[in-house]
């Protein structure tokens, strides 16, 4: 079965509620470390007031027993804490509350989201393409994790870069320089993935390739403008000599000397260390807004202002790990099978054995 899931909840709705289907049965899970995961999501210079306020925290609603999978569709709960202060606002029944906002944001869902779905008011679109939906990416993304440590496999993340600079100083500075002017900044992170044996994915069909799958995962991500696998922006401007990572042998073990293509060949994994790198746009919420439409009156304004953060590629680092750990654990659970941890483990250790006897992998 494929490890997949659907969430759903607004920005300021009561709660956020997330879906994952296909673990296997048998992993011990622990709303600790899923905790701490959303805690890390919630973390990082420059965020925002709403994280003064939200203090998430999982609730398992099906799919776990004393702390073990079951093997049915495991439900995640996540409240959230400031609805009480939008009850009025964001309530599924009575009458519209408040103003409606209409000055849509550039680089933002806002107008075209109205647009497409015939909404009158921008909120309508804002609440679910808000980031605060990756909340429950990161749950389920850290059940993922748990499962594929029980195979060998760890995932971890780092910022590279914050405004085109890479000091910690440096990138606090900017940071700062930035909130002061009431604007926003990006950045780069880079996402590892350890312990992967070669051959997930496939080279026989475009939709099974690992290395789309990963890279589509970290475009879904919000303000993502551009993904790498290894070098692959440098690679571009070098000779093929200067690129492809040499085969070499030892003692009857195959080994490369670099991973310039990032842990991915023809689609598929091929033992070495996966590495994503993610560029992020700066957030397009600015408290010193940009020029837009009001989309009621067709008269030009300025955009509409809501809470948010001066940067949140921290954020965005941990959401990565979660989505290639949600990503990786469906390639491993197609290849190994999915229905019993015991019998995962199993296959994952026969194939590990045959890959090192045939093939010194």
């Amino acid at each position: 079965m494929a490890v997949r899931y659907i969430s759903g909840g607004e920005s300021h709705g009561s709660r956020l509620i997330c879906i994952l289907e296909g673990l296997p049965a048998g992993v011990k899970v622990s709303s600790e470390f899923v905790n701490a995961e959303l805690k890390r999501r919630q973390s990082g210079y420059g965020r925002g007031g709403r994280m003064k306020i939200e203090s998430d925290r999982v609730e398992f609603l099906s799919g776990i027993r004393f702390g073990e999978t079951i093997g049915s569709p495991i439900t995640l709960s996540v409240e959230n804490r400031d609805w009480q202060n939008w009850t009025e606002r964001m309530s599924a029944e009575g009458s519209p509350f408040g103003e409606k906002v209409t000055n849509a944001r550039p680089g933002h869902a806002d107008l075209t989201g109205a647009a497409k779905f015939a909404r009158s008011d921008v909120r309508d679109i804002l609440e679910r393409s808000s980031a605060r939906e990756t909340t429950m990416r990161v749950a389920a993304g850290a059940l993922c994790k748990i499962f594929l440590q029980s195979c060998g496999v760890e995932i971890s993340s780092a910022v590279l870069s914050v405004g085109g600079v890479s000091g910690e100083q440096e990138i606090k500075n900017r940071i700062d320089a930035a909130k002061s002017l009431g604007d926003t900044v990006g950045g780069v992170f880079e996402v590892k993935v350890s312990g992967v044996p070669a051959g997930l994915g496939s080279h026989i069909q475009w939709d099974r390739k690992l290395d789309a799958k990963i890279a589509a995962a970290f475009m879904s991500i919000q303000a993502i403008k551009a993904v790498e696998l290894g070098d692959g922006f440098s690679n571009a401007t070098k000779l093929g000599s200067e690129v492809h990572d040499e085969i070499f042998i030892d003692g009857g073990k195959i080994f490369r000397k670099t991973n310039r293509a990032g842990g991915f060949e023809g689609g598929m994994t091929n033992g070495e260390t996966l590495i994503i790198r993610a560029a992020m746009k700066p957030i397009p919420t600015l408290m010193k807004p940009l020029q837009t439409v009001d989309i009621a009156t067709k008269l030009a304004t300025t955009a509409s202002k809501e809470r948010s953060d001066t940067c949140a590629i921290w954020a965005a680092a941990v959401v990565g790990e979660a989505m290639a750990a949600i990503v990786t654990a469906d390639a491993f659970t197609e290849k190994f099978g999915g229905d019993a941890l015991c019998d995962t483990l199993a296959n994952l250790k026969f194939y590990r054995e045959r890959l090192k006897k045939d093939f010194g992998l």
